[in-house]
């Protein structure tokens, strides 16, 4: 990818351009990190490139070559501004430190470090090490944000776990009947489907398969055909009838930690848990959820015989409650989404 810019950028810019460039690979990288870069030479933007599928280029040489071709072949004296510390060992691509260093490259900013054990500040020293002045920090807060299934990954080896619920004003996720198409509009359900994109896996209960029958995929979100969104895999608790729409899924039976520590190792980095609320309250209780997206609607049961939003049981004393913060508050359509994480 090329890009031109009008005038001078500074780092705060060209890093929001590398931001930019990563969120449109955000749904083809996993498990690598969705990463984005730029090079910035004589105040302008030459050359942005993002992170290829796994066994393609990074983001950092991908810019470097777009710019190599806007600047006749040399990018000496050139700043690069990423979102990830650069690697620094060989996998299925050479170090991207070492391309750096050979390009001429005077200057690199950084987001934020990579956590993963193989890098872990490795390549900011190479860089230090090899005359190039590295500034860390930058737009930090927005890259932590973006990568946040990944570095949570590299950190605790398991998945980020969002635990997603529609429920009406008065807090019930399905009818006495079990009836719940549909609690929210279509556009919340588009952004659920945007959600499922974006993860690696989705997870339901088998009673939520025999009761609706989901398909738990991405067709009600417009652009997942534009940027390149695939289905997540489906993981049922339970059995799974023959005949189900969710199919192909993976059934599991038993411990929910033994499930996460297994999607970690085969490179899971994010799980949307779409309940029901038998589920949802047993990743609650565990301390498994890391983040909770409500879709409220406004709509009443009016009643108390309403499926709940956590099913079983709870705290019993106000001073046991769990205690988190909102990080996001928005309206899609006539419904509010609400997300809320824990307290740091």
């Amino acid at each position: 990818m090329d890009e031109l810019s009008c005038g001078a950028v500074d780092d705060a810019v060209a890093m929001d351009a590398s931001i930019a460039a990563a969120a449109w690979a955000r749904f083809r990288t996993s498990p690598n990190p969705w990463v984005g870069a730029v090079v910035v030479l004589d105040g302008r933007i030459r050359g942005t490139g993002a992170t290829e599928p796994p066994g393609g280029l990074h983001a950092e040489r991908m810019a470097m070559e777009a710019a190599a071709l806007t600047c006749g072949g040399s990018i000496g004296g050139s700043t690069l501004v990423t979102t990830l510390e650069p690697c620094h060992h060989t996998g299925r691509t050479e170090p991207c430190t070492e391309a750096i260093v050979a390009a001429d490259v005077t200057r690199v900013v950084v987001a934020v470090e990579d956590p993963d054990s193989q890098v872990a500040g490795r390549g900011i020293d190479y860089l230090r090490g090899a005359g190039l002045e590295v500034i860390v920090g930058v737009r930090s807060l927005e890259v932590t944000e973006q990568l946040a299934p990944y570095l949570h990954h590299r950190r605790t080896g398991r998945p980020l776990v969002i635990l997603k619920m529609a429920t009406t004003f008065d807090g019930r996720t399905a009818a006495p009947d079990g009836s719940s198409k549909w609690i929210t509009g279509p556009e919340a359900r588009a952004d659920v489907h945007r959600m499922r994109a974006e993860s690696d896996a989705v997870c339901v209960g088998s009673a939520t398969v025999f009761a609706d029958n989901p398909r738990l995929d991405v067709r009600d979100w417009p652009d997942a055909v534009a940027m390149g969104a695939t289905n997540p895999r489906r993981i049922v608790l339970g059995a799974i009838p023959k005949d189900a729409r969710v199919l192909p899924a993976d059934e599991h039976h038993g411990d929910l930690g033994e499930l996460l520590d297994r999607l970690g190792d085969e490179g899971v980095l994010q799980l949307l848990v779409e309940g029901g609320a038998q589920v949802a309250g047993r990743f609650h209780r565990e301390g498994l959820v890391d983040r909770v997206v409500a879709y409220v609607a406004p709509t009443l049961l009016g009643g108390d015989d309403g499926r709940p939003f956590l099913a079983g049981a709870g705290v019993t004393a106000m001073t046991d409650v769990w205690r988190g913060c909102f990080t996001n508050v928005q309206f899609l359509g006539e419904d509010l989404r609400l997300e809320m994480a824990p307290k740091a």
